[in-house]
This record gives C-alpha cells, sequence and structure tokens, in this order.
C-alpha cells in the first residue's frame, strides 16, 4: 500500500487545474507531531510508500524532519514538487533525509505555455533550475505532465525532453474534474484518449529503458499487457481505496487525490481502522462496478477511473462506468 500525503494547500503558484485548490496555508494542517504519528500508523498498516505533496510541500519548515522520520520507519519516500523551491542546498539535504526521487511538474517545453498554465510568469525558467539543481546533487527526478489541449499532441516530444534533461521517468497525469480543474474544459475525447495512449505505449516499445506511466489512466493496463510493454511493478489500473489512498492537511482520508469522499480523519479515527473498515473502501474493494465496467473482463486489472466516474455521475456514485473507458 503507498500513500499520497497532501501536507499543507500552501502554494507559490496558482495552478489552474489544481486538484486540492492550493494557495493559502490551512490553519488545521497537521503539525509536526500529528504527522509523525500518522507516519507511524501508516507503516503499521502496511504502507511501504509515500509521496510528500501538496500545495508545495517544500513550503512546510518540517518537511525534512518528516522524510527523514518516514525514512527511519522503512518507508520509501518521494516529492511532488513544482521544483520551483529546489536549489543545490535543497537537493542535496533532501538527499540527505532520504529522498528517494522528485516528481517535478513540466507541462510544455514552451516557456509561455508552462507560465500561462501555472498561472506564473517566469515559473519555467525556476522548474528548469530546480531541475538542474537535482542533476548536479545526484538527485532522482521524473517529469509530470498534465495533459491539456495545448500539449496533448507533444507528449513525445516532452518524454525526450524529460530524458534529455536526465530524468529517470516521464508519468502523463490525464485530468480529473476536481477542485480548480473543474472550471477546465476537457478537450480530449474517447477516441483521443485512446489514441494518445497508443502512442505511449508505441514509445515506450521502442525505449523500453525509459519509464512511461500515465496515471488516471487505468485502461493503460490492458492495453500495455497486450502489448508486452508493462512494467512489473505497474500491477493495476485504479488503486483508489484498494492499494492507495490521500491524507489531506487537516489528516481527512480519502480514496484517491481526485476522488473527494472523505472517509474520516486521523486525527478523530486510527488510520489503521480507517484503512480496514471504511465503507467506501470496502465498496472500491468489491470491484461492484455498474454499467459497462461491470461485466468488463479487465476489470481487475483495470478498474476504470473511479474519480473520474464520481466526476460523471454528477458527483453521485464512486462505482459507476468510467465514462472514457477505451475497450469496451
Amino acid at each position: 500500500m503507498f500513500v499520497s500525503w497532501n501536507m499543507t494547500k500552501a502554494c507559490n503558484l496558482q495552478c489552474k487545474h489544481c486538484y486540492r485548490d492550493a494557495g493559502e496555508r490551512d490553519e488545521h494542517e497537521l503539525n509536526t507531531i500529528e504527522g509523525k504519528h500518522l507516519l507511524f500508523e501508516l507503516r503499521e498498516s502496511g504502507c511501504n510508500r509515500i509521496i510528500f505533496s501538496g500545495g508545495e510541500a517544500l513550503l512546510r519548515d518540517d518537511i525534512y524532519e518528516l522524510i527523514a522520520y518516514a525514512n527511519s520507519l522503512g518507508i520509501r519516500c518521494v516529492l511532488g514538487s513544482n521544483g520551483m523551491l529546489i536549489d543545490l542546498k535543497v537537493a542535496k539535504r533532501l538527499l540527505d533525509t532520504g529522498i528517494g526521487r522528485v516528481g517535478i511538474s513540466l507541462d510544455s517545453s514552451n516557456p509561455k505555455e508552462h507560465d500561462e498554465f501555472r498561472q506564473c510568469t517566469g515559473a519555467f525558467e525556476q522548474t528548469m533550475a530546480g531541475i538542474n539543481a537535482c542533476l548536479q546533487a545526484g538527485l532522482d527526478f521524473q517529469i509530470h505532465t498534465t495533459v491539456m489541449d495545448f500539449n496533448m499532441d507533444k507528449l513525445s516530444e516532452l518524454s525526450d525532453m524529460a530524458q534529455r534533461l536526465g530524468a529517470k521517468a516521464h508519468h502523463i497525469f490525464f485530468l480529473v474534474h476536481t477542485g480548480r480543474a473543474k472550471g477546465l474544459t476537457s478537450m480530449i475525447s474517447q477516441k483521443k484518449y485512446h489514441a494518445l495512449l497508443t502512442g505511449i505505449i508505441e514509445k515506450q516499445l521502442k525505449n523500453p529503458a525509459f519509464e512511461l506511466k500515465p496515471t488516471c489512466a487505468p485502461q493503460f493496463m490492458p492495453m500495455a499487457s497486450k502489448a508486452g510493454c508493462l512494467s512489473p511493478h505497474f500491477i493495476r489500473g485504479c488503486l483508489a481505496g484498494i492499494g492507495y489512498c490521500c491524507i489531506l492537511p487537516n489528516g481527512d482520508v480519502s480514496p484517491c487525490p481526485y476522488l473527494p469522499l472523505i472517509i474520516g480523519n486521523i486525527k478523530e479515527t486510527p488510520f489503521p481502522v480507517l484503512w480496514k473498515e471504511s465503507i467506501i473502501l470496502l465498496q472500491l474493494r468489491s470491484s461492484a462496478y455498474k454499467g459497462k465496467c461491470r461485466g468488463c473482463e479487465y476489470r481487475e486489472i483495470c478498474g476504470g477511473c473511479r474519480a473520474r466516474a464520481y466526476y460523471y455521475s454528477k458527483e453521485t456514485d464512486c462505482m459507476a462506468a468510467d465514462p472514457w473507458c477505451v475497450l469496451k
């Protein structure tokens, strides 16, 4: 099991698609002691990997202390960041505390496009400086890209760029309408979605040493398996509530950062209890999907995107059919 901990809503950007609607700090966010207690409970529940994220996690003064503590518990630590606050000193300190890898967001090779999407002039330049700092420090990093109308036909070029920059992987995020992303119009048709996944698979076959991974695109799993390019550590399409969950800044727990269903709060109920007994999580683990997902032969390897199903069911049913499905 692995967990994404959105440690803070504080952020130095106002990205158009932010699922956490980040910007200002949540006055009720977990403090250092509560954070360490959470990490201990996660380890006791079988968590072996954690993503420290935000907002911008580097805006927390105790980020290094919490990473070091998680690392001491035997939990593999990775960081999700916009990269703008990473200089050589920060990169070296992250490496010393035990971060295994940093995921840095980069949405275009065009500075103007990236800055406009992130709503900050100079964001591209600062992110590139952060990438260079990671390289100098010897800190592994990967590139994260959110698919939008302005970059969907340039994903292959971005993957090539990521590899040239020295990234270990390129993770490609397909938009789910939650948080500020509710105000965005998705330009991706079902046909285009299928074409993009096919293109990613073809590129992976040509370059198996460089990891390409679509996120919020569970249909990639059976498609990649058929093509013979499925990485052995990709085990299932949608892991929401099954092998993955999200901790919000104030201690609320949800099945996934993009699925806004709260199963409880770790300040009130121990995480192991929530993880084992939540009715919502048990429902997600039942695979009792509806519509075309119900009888699909790929439901155990794919599972459909539960967050997207929830949004398109007018936020009423996380077990509804995934409307982006290209397999049936």
